[in-house]
């Protein structure tokens, strides 16, 4: 009886091949991964991690609403090849985890603000000049709606 049950279970075993090389480019593609989740995303500035247990690690590109853009799957990709994506996708990398990220480079890799009322970006070396110094509005300030 027991042979025929390690019959049954040879065949069974047999009857799946593991093809090797596939899984070692798997293992190696998840260690290229958690390479750049451990050491890169720290120094790139507005780049979170969200941990998805089971879930295979994906770029998901969000607006300044949070509403999701596209989608990008990393578990393929080497960890320069991430780097890369993320570099021509407008990400700012600092040189180390603790750097300031420039002015110019606070809304990146978005193009500008997501606030209308702020006012663009003007060095501070930059003086602004009032041409209207009375107190009275000006004739094109007044709403002629109403």
């Amino acid at each position: 009886m027991w042979l025929v049950v390690l019959a049954g279970l040879l065949h069974c075993a047999s009857a799946h091949d593991v093809d090797l090389k596939k899984v070692e480019g798997l293992a190696k593609a998840r260690v290229e991964v958690k390479a750049f989740v451990v050491q890169d995303i720290p120094l790139y500035h507005n780049l979170v991690m969200k941990h998805i247990p089971g879930a295979d690690p994906e770029l998901v590109l969000l607006n300044h609403y949070s509403e999701e853009l596209d989608r990008i799957a990393l578990s393929d990709m080497s960890r320069s090849e991430i780097n890369q994506l993320l570099e021509e996708l407008g990400f700012y990398k600092k040189t180390a985890a603790e750097d300031e990220v420039p002015e110019e480079f606070r809304f990146s890799p978005a193009k500008d603000s997501p606030f209308k009322d702020e006012p663009p970006y003007e060095s501070s070396s930059s003086s602004p000049t009032t041409e209207n110094t009375s107190s009275e509005p000006n004739v094109e300030d007044k709403h002629t709606d109403l």
